[in-house]
């Protein structure tokens, strides 16, 4: 019960920026909106303040904002809105505008990141102190008298202040001898290494060829209070790394190096959601910023139906009507566009299946006890 609660307020608060966006930049633009729908499928619950409808249908995996000059699938033409309407149509705004509109959805997304990396920063930032556990034998830092428990203080005159400082110039420097000032038992010595060669996999599985001297880290890490500004920043750089990571994994999926058997679906959220939600606010919120950041880059893609599809077509008509008197501009054949959007939504349906069955070989052992404790027999 606890994953499915935290699995429908993951999802709620997703599936309600996006949309939100969406709807606000409608209303800035002087786009009417008929309806904003958290959920797909029959309604729940509704209710009607001026022209929108607001609604909470039954399957909560979407949302979508309806607006003047769009029906579903098919795409009004100018012809068939009203004369009272077309100043609050969506198909009578500038290509500009409307793809304003549009991307206000993965923008709100990615604002709704940065906005809890920057209040969970406020609580502090956890840092991997510099500290050694456990020493290889047979390796650089053995041979050189590094010791469980050091410190790590400075390399080559640079001060440490973190395992991944340390770990990032160690990788990078492959044959190079550098000097460690390390604090052991309150004493200050100094160690001279060299890290040798060695493969290692990227999260990504590649292997590499990285500088490695044999130690491991003892695991212990401090809070270090920031102030505000800092937060702020610090709310920035995670957001932009976080994206940037995505992007990358979604750009080796397509070349083949990471496997699409990686990809989850609506069961590994929901159990991912429950695990977060086990560890804590706070683990919940990241766990949110994550997945909105994901929902934000696919969304983007230039897929028919999808934000980034829409903004594909959008780009076309600017630039095909960019020269254009006004009264020669025309937007792109609506025919085409429709059949582009059935196209895109085969599609969403295919990643759909084929995400539910990543998810049913993943969880099927979890998936056959279900059956077992409702069904009350072996199967």
């Amino acid at each position: 019960m606890n994953t499915v609660i935290s699995f429908l307020i993951v999802l709620g608060v997703l599936i309600f920026v996006h949309e939100l966006g969406h709807f606000l930049f409608a209303k800035w633009m002087g786009v009417g909106v008929l309806k904003f729908s958290l959920g797909f499928g029959p309604k729940l619950i509704g209710w009607k303040k001026g022209e929108t409808e607001y609604v909470i249908s039954i399957f909560p995996l979407g949302g979508y904002v309806k607006m003047i000059g769009q029906e579903d699938l098919k795409v009004q033409s100018p012809d068939e809105i009203s004369e009272e309407d077309k100043e609050r149509s969506f198909m009578h705004k500038s290509p500009a505008k409307r793809a304003a509109i549009v991307a206000a959805g993965p923008v709100f997304n990615l604002l709704l990141a940065f906005v809890i990396f920057t209040i969970v920063s406020f609580n502090g930032i956890h840092i991997n102190l510099s500290q050694l556990g456990e020493i290889a034998e047979g390796t650089p830092a053995k041979a050189a008298g590094f010791m469980k428990d050091d410190i790590i203080k400075s390399i080559d005159g640079k001060p440490i202040k973190s395992w991944d400082e340390m770990v990032e110039i160690v990788r990078k420097s492959t044959g190079k001898s550098l000097l460690f000032a390390v604090e052991r038992e309150g004493k200050q010595i100094e160690i001279k290494v060299t890290p040798e060669t060695k493969k290692t996999k990227t999260i990504f599985g590649e292997e590499k060829e990285v500088g490695q001297i044999g130690v491991m880290n003892a695991g212990k890490f401090i809070v270090e209070k920031v102030n505000p500004v800092y937060a702020v920043y610090y709310g920035a750089i995670e957001t932009w790394r976080w994206t940037e990571l995505t992007v990358v994994g979604l750009v080796k999926m397509a070349q083949g190096i990471v496997s699409v058997k990686e990809i989850g679906g609506p069961l590994m959220i929901a159990d991912m959601a429950g695990k977060a939600a086990s560890a804590g606010v706070l683990s919940v919120m990241i766990f949110i910023a994550l997945i909105s950041i994901n929902l934000a880059v696919i969304n983007l893609l230039p897929i028919p139906i999808l934000d980034g599809g829409h903004l594909l077509f959008f780009a076309i008509e600017g630039i095909v009507n960019f020269r254009k008197t006004p009264e020669m501009r025309k937007p792109l054949d609506l025919k085409k566009i429709e059949f582009a959007h059935r196209i895109g939504l085969a599609i969403i349906i295919m990643l759909v299946v084929f995400t539910l069955y990543n998810d049913i070989m993943r969880y099927s052992g979890q998936i056959l006890d279900f059956f077992r404790k409702v069904i009350g027999y072996s199967v």
